[in-house]
């Protein structure tokens, strides 16, 4: 489903400023808001919310009642706090709207409990509902996350880039680099080459570390850092989701009303995740770090690769990956020219690169590893 809204909800490959111009777009129109069930109402597939209190902010007064457009992601929430099947209620929207509003009312009728509405509102016309969530969420948001994680990089003391931002409907990724932490991995590297430029990993065998931080704004998932090795050769990013660092969105549970956080509550969120991202930064941005990892790779990965296209295959079944990216993958493989385990490894992160969807491409990288032992053993 695509959004009418006239504030932008996602990019791809963007530069850090303009991410951080992004967001605060967002923030500066979003709405909050603990409702009860009786006060929501569906009405052509859109969400109607009923009685509820204006939003003071700087800006001016911001009416919360009215009109809201719900995402896939917030149709995804109705659905599991309503128990309707995700499949089933995607199908009358697009195919049976009047069904669609028979099925939320005639089950947010009998639910008798509270919601948090996520939305976004310019002041005119319609919202758009980004996320249905139980009351208890904690909001951690993109904006705040993302200024604490990089004064916890500034307390490191380490120089980093931004090798690339990505938000999407669901998450905020942030793939950071430290080039000045490195390593040379000539095993892994030796037969590769770049499907971008041809370019030959014993020429440039070089791995930097990075992590990526991400986080969700809509219930999709923890604010998450994640260790990320960055191959020179062709920029290829393999995360290390076994070492991740976590903070999961719990929380009391809250009145009804427009949400508006305490400052010593906002500042305990934020100090927690600036130190969190402080000691990411001191363990992963380690050369020692690195060099471990690396040689927990390779054994696995100079494992040679007999049958190409029947271990891809056997790849994509296992991690779910759709015939098309199987074809992808398998092509990568072919012009990498690498043919063992770790070439398949690297045809994954390289395709991932490729991907317009963020989320799609963010999980395809992390499952890359996985692809790696998949190939080398067969389970």
């Amino acid at each position: 489903m695509t959004s009418t809204s006239p504030i932008a909800l996602t990019t791809r490959n963007a530069r850090l400023e303009d991410l951080v111009n992004l967001l605060r777009d967002q923030q500066v129109h979003k709405v909050d808001v603990v409702v009860h069930s009786d006060q929501i109402r569906a009405i052509g597939t859109r969400l109607q919310l009923v009685g509820t209190a204006p939003l003071l902010s700087p800006n001016g007064v911001t009416s919360t009642a009215g009109l809201y457009l719900p995402t896939q992601v917030c149709d995804q929430g109705l659905a599991g706090k309503l128990g309707i099947p995700q499949q089933y209620l995607r199908r009358l929207r697009a195919e049976k709207p009047a069904l669609y509003d028979a099925n939320v009312n005639g089950w947010m009728e009998s639910a008798d409990r509270r919601f948090l509405l996520r939305g976004l509102h310019t002041g005119g016309g319609e919202g758009v509902a980004r996320a249905f969530l139980s009351d208890s969420y904690r909001i951690i948001e993109n904006l705040d996350v993302l200024t604490a994680a990089l004064k916890g990089v500034r307390q490191a003391g380490v120089q980093v880039q931004i090798d690339g931002c990505d938000l999407t409907e669901r998450r905020m990724y942030v793939r950071v680099v430290c080039e000045q932490v490195r390593a040379l991995a000539p095993d892994l590297l030796r037969d590769y080459r770049s499907p971008f430029t041809g370019a030959a990993g014993a020429d440039n065998p070089i791995v930097f570390a990075g992590f990526l931080l991400s986080n969700s704004e809509t219930g999709c998932g923890a604010f998450t850092i994640v260790p990320r090795l960055v191959v020179q050769v062709c920029r290829n990013g393999m995360t290390i989701p076994v070492d991740a660092l976590r903070h999961v969105h719990l929380g009391a549970r809250m009145e009804e009303g427009v949400v508006r956080w305490s400052e010593d509550t906002a500042k305990k969120n934020l100090e927690l995740i600036a130190a969190q991202t402080r000691d990411a930064v001191t363990t992963f941005l380690d050369v020692d770090y690195v060099r471990a990892k690396l040689q927990e790779l390779t054994g696995l990965a100079r494992t040679q690769i007999a049958d190409p296209s029947r271990t891809i295959e056997l790849v994509a079944k296992k991690l779910s990956f759709t015939d098309e990216y199987q074809e992808q993958i398998l092509a990568h493989f072919i012009k990498g020219a690498d043919l063992s385990a770790g070439g398949i490894m690297h045809a994954v992160t390289s395709v991932a690169q490729t991907l317009p969807n963020a989320d799609t491409a963010h999980e395809m990288e992390s499952q890359a590893l996985r692809a790696m032992q998949l190939a080398a053993t067969g389970r």
